[in-house]
């Protein structure tokens, strides 16, 4: 396991990123065309599914399904925090606690749909700030905060400065915009 983690976190980062970041887009995407369904089409909020659960419904209704994504996400965001250096390993740290407590409150839902009994006498499996924010629109806000530090995280990842990118492990620095275009067209050009 160790030597997957070192290869994941040197040679396979970008790939790793990559592939990471497609998931967590698509994931973004769901959401955001359910909140279209809710606040543009006017669509009640049970016909509001995104776009897997019109064609799968019991998707959206599985807090299993949710509880994995957040799973997923909290260990994709530990296992490529080693390819982080200096600042963009602070923003990776910042999402990755976040995401910690976004998983805890998923994990209050799958135990609440686990036991069969809800808390504070709810009608539906119910999380600690779901008291206080709406369902969807919470999670709209946890997405945000996860995904705000990522990003600024992977841009400091993509143009470190001269000692960071000096410890990188990895290949996915863009080490200067004129190098980048040099290396993609060719010095004779």
């Amino acid at each position: 396991m160790r030597n997957f983690l070192t290869k994941l976190n040197g040679p396979w980062h970008e790939w790793a990123l990559r592939t990471f970041m497609i998931i967590v887009l698509a994931h973004w995407a769901e959401h955001l065309v359910q909140a279209y369904q809710v606040y543009v089409l006017r669509w009640p909020l049970h016909h509001a599914r995104g776009v897997l659960g019109q064609a799968f419904p019991w998707l959206v209704h599985s807090e299993l399904l949710h509880y994995g994504y957040a799973l997923i996400m909290l260990v994709g965001i530990w296992a490529l925090l080693p390819g982080y250096v200096g600042r963009a390993r602070v923003w990776w740290l910042a999402a990755l606690v976040i995401q910690f407590w976004h998983h805890i409150e998923h994990a209050l839902l799958q135990g609440q749909a686990i036991a069969g009994r809800t808390l504070f006498g709810a009608a539906a499996p119910t999380s600690i700030i779901q008291l206080l924010i709406p369902r969807l629109e919470l999670h709209l806000v946890y997405n945000t905060l996860v995904f705000i530090p990522m990003v600024v995280a992977m841009y400091y990842h993509l143009f470190p400065s001269g000692p960071e990118a000096a410890e990188m492990r990895c290949s996915c620095a863009f080490h200067s915009h004129g190098d980048r275009l040099r290396i993609e067209v060719g010095e004779g050009w």
